[in-house]
């Protein structure tokens, strides 16, 4: 199926583009009427993550109001530890939990790949129907959580302000973490990979929690994981070539390595200049973001001023895709993204001449 709209594939491969392409991370999500009705018919999220149907019309949802380069998948990236048995639930106000979280050595030894096409039928069910549904509209996005993110969910057993269970792993019993994250990331792979298969064209790995390492703790359990990602990940034949992006909030001190990791692109946030990014990493990788998603709560103009800003940033040639530092949050209003995305249509064009 030839694609209308294949700017954000050429940006990914640093070909020329008529102007810069932007998608939105969660651009499927809370702040939409549409979305939080839809969310109620399903009754929960999972509820909603879980049925193919109700996924894609979400996944749809932004693309019907703003002017937008790509859909990613409607999902979760708690769906594969999930799918390893450990139970996953939604508290209100509190967000993911699970059952079982992962803290001894025979829980490790337990945990296997999952039968991605079995256990996690609903989300390549899902890519299936969105691609079909988007008919060539525009490419569409699959993911995952990384390898270090998923394990802080899992040995914590949910979110943390400080990590100190999965930290103290590092610490204590760095050979069992590394086996956790080993058994990780070959699922993380293969179901990037099932995505692939099943209709996405670009990959994007998140490193959510990767910055609340410390230098030498990161170069020791997020990026050689992020590196083996890159490196094993199948991603088609010349001609159906899947790009893969690793972003990771607060990446900044790692750019160089990330750009050398054989990943086509390197997402990043918004504490590090797109012209810094871009010097560092060489041309070696296209370059993705990265507005500070609390702009979206400035006035018209002053979201027209600050998109200007990362475009002038990032200079000329092509090789950038343009979006937030990180998700949008529930309670920005939903004109102002296409404040934003109109504007970096309108305004790219004069960075990019090739």
């Amino acid at each position: 199926m030839t694609l209308r709209n294949d700017r954000f594939l050429r940006a990914l491969r640093r070909e020329p583009v008529d102007c810069t392409p932007v998608w939105i991370m969660r651009q499927a999500g809370r702040y939409l009427p549409e979305y939080r009705a839809t969310r109620a018919r399903a009754g929960s999220f999972l509820g909603l993550a879980k049925n193919p149907e109700l996924a894609c019309e979400v996944t749809l949802q932004p693309l019907a109001r703003f002017d937008l380069d790509a859909a990613i998948l409607f999902s979760d990236i708690l769906t594969v530890p999930d799918a390893m048995g450990l139970g996953l639930y939604f508290v209100e106000g509190e967000g993911p939990k699970f059952e079982r979280p992962i803290r001894t050595a025979a829980q490790v030894g337990q945990l296997a790949v999952p039968d991605i096409e079995d256990d996690l039928r609903y989300v390549t069910d899902a890519v299936r129907l969105i691609r079909r549904e988007l008919d060539g509209r525009v490419p569409l996005i699959g993911f995952s959580g990384s390898p270090w993110t998923l394990a802080c969910y899992m040995v914590e057993g949910g979110g943390s302000d400080t990590f100190s269970t999965v930290k103290a792993m590092a610490y204590n019993t760095p050979a069992l973490l590394h086996r956790l994250l080993d058994v990780v990331t070959s699922s993380v792979i293969a179901y990037l990979d099932a995505q692939r298969c099943a209709g996405a064209q670009v990959m994007q790995v998140f490193d959510t929690w990767g910055g609340v390492l410390s230098p030498a703790l990161y170069r020791e359990f997020s990026l050689p994981y992020l590196q083996r990602i890159a490196r094993e990940l199948p991603r088609g034949d010349r001609d159906d070539h899947a790009p893969l992006i690793l972003f990771g909030k607060g990446n900044a001190p790692y750019l160089e390595e990330l750009a050398q990791s054989g990943t086509d692109a390197v997402g990043v946030d918004w504490t590090v200049s797109l012209a810094d990014a871009r010097r560092r990493t060489g041309g070696r990788v296209a370059l993705q973001g990265n507005l500070d998603p609390a702009v979206l709560h400035g006035t018209p103009d002053t979201i027209r001023r600050e998109v200007s800003n990362v475009l002038e940033s990032y200079g000329t040639g092509p090789g950038h895709v343009f979006n937030l530092g990180h998700g949008i949050t529930p309670d920005v209003n939903p004109e102002h993204l296409k404040v934003l995305v109109d504007a970096v249509h309108a305004l790219s064009w004069p960075f990019h001449e090739s």
